[in-house]
């Protein structure tokens, strides 16, 4: 096996400085009309679980714990849209987290050409980084839910880890009660996805990784490796030189709802790797099918999303380690005007293979998570949150731990939008 030559992400920055330059070379007014610049504020106190969170390298499945009292958390979005023509927009969302790694960093960014239509029929393609169509959870500035502070099991791996660097072609049809949608993709730079859900496992969090984010995996997978913890990769790098997919149709009716299917294959040669961080980072070949409905009764709404894949590398000839990934969730929340309750319910589990290792990085658990939005005005979110996640994983037995751990985390959140 040979490294390969590394391609970061850089296409989508270089995409949105041109674009940049562009705007200020544009008439003042031409500016003012066509631009517009929203966001929001974060600020949060948090009471995280007792177990350390993947964040700090440990094997937690929510988004900060570690037992150390109530903490106080701040970050921000800013999403920029900028329309040159009716048909062609650009399309950047840069994020500020909370955490160790406080950096402006970009989520996304994008061109996206869609010509006027006077027919029911009408396609548009999309060019530079953006996020895959997994979610039917996360439509809001910056990839967040209306509904829950931590997205479900599913979403929050692919804000982690999936990342579409290429371009989108998509047709829709909107007839009188029924509308029809399907998109193609073909993208590169997302190679390595796949090794933290292996290393780690699933987990619940809304910590979006940005275009040049480093993200850590659990420090007693450094024994296994060879390495020295911490241990990070970078999820968003060209190692094959091989172009991925990813496929969707969607059917929505106002009368019943949305259900969406999508096929996704990032094509990952699992034999090929970069050096990184003192050590090799392979290519994992991930694929996968998610299914995922929608639909309203009444003040209702109903969200359910299903995932069922693969995640696999060879770092040894003839040593091909396969992570079969399933998980599911269920979503109600309750449209009361400026009061929005939700309660989530999500399962998940991983199986390694082959059987017959020693310390299989298997598991199982489920979720559930309770969260009440309070809306007084559109600038204005506050939301309180619970979180409990009860999963039973071998791989805490390396950190004297018992397998399976019950992860508690309670949020009070306060969200300024402009």
């Amino acid at each position: 096996m040979e490294g390969a030559n590394v391609k970061r992400p850089a296409r989508a920055l270089r995409i949105l400085a041109a674009a940049c330059v562009v705007f200020a070379s544009l008439p003042h007014d031409a500016r003012a009309q066509d631009f517009e610049l929203h966001g929001y504020l974060d600020m949060r106190a948090v009471l995280p679980s007792d177990e350390t969170s993947w964040t700090n390298g440990g094997l937690g499945k929510s988004r900060f714990g570690g037992g150390n009292g109530a903490e106080a958390k701040f970050a921000g979005v800013l999403a920029a849209t900028w329309h040159p023509t009716p048909s062609l927009v650009a399309v950047a969302d840069l994020q500020y987290p909370t955490g160790k790694d406080r950096r402006l960093d970009v989520l996304d960014a994008y061109l996206r050409y869609r010509p006027v239509s006077l027919t029911p029929w009408r396609w548009s393609a999309k060019f530079g980084a953006f996020f895959p169509p997994v979610s039917l959870e996360n439509d809001g500035i910056g990839w967040t839910s209306p509904w829950t502070l931590t997205p479900s099991a599913i979403n929050s791996w692919v804000g982690e880890e999936l990342r579409t660097i290429g371009a989108e072609l998509h047709f829709e049809y909107r007839g009188a009660s029924n509308s029809f949608e399907g998109s193609a993709a073909a993208f590169v730079n997302n190679d390595p996805a796949g090794e933290l859900i292996a290393a780690r496992g699933w987990s619940l969090g809304d910590a979006t990784s940005g275009l040049n984010s480093s993200l850590r995996e659990p420090d007693v997978y450094a024994s296994l490796i060879g390495a020295a913890a911490p241990v990070g990769y970078r999820p968003f790098d060209e190692i094959d030189n091989r172009i991925g997919w990813y496929a969707n149709l969607g059917w929505e009716s106002p009368a019943y709802g949305k259900i969406t299917l999508l096929r996704y294959d990032n094509r990952g040669d699992p034999t090929r790797f970069e050096h990184y961080d003192g050590r090799d980072v392979f290519a994992w070949h991930t694929e996968f099918w998610s299914l995922g409905a929608q639909t309203r009764i009444d003040d209702i709404v109903l969200i359910a999303q299903a995932i069922d894949g693969s995640t696999s590398f060879e770092p040894v000839p003839e040593l091909y380690l396969d992570t079969k990934l399933h998980a599911a969730y269920l979503l109600a929340g309750w449209d009361r005007g400026d009061w929005r309750p939700a309660l989530r319910i999500d399962v998940f589990s991983l199986h390694q293979l082959p059987d017959f290792l020693p310390d299989p990085l298997s598991e199982h658990g489920h979720a559930l998570t309770a969260a009440l939005n309070w809306r007084p005005n559109d600038r204005i979110r506050v939301t309180g949150e619970w979180l409990r996640i009860d999963s039973t994983r071998n791989q805490r037995l390396l950190e004297g731990l018992s397998p399976r751990q019950i992860d508690e985390q309670l949020q009070l959140n306060l969200r300024v939008l402009f």
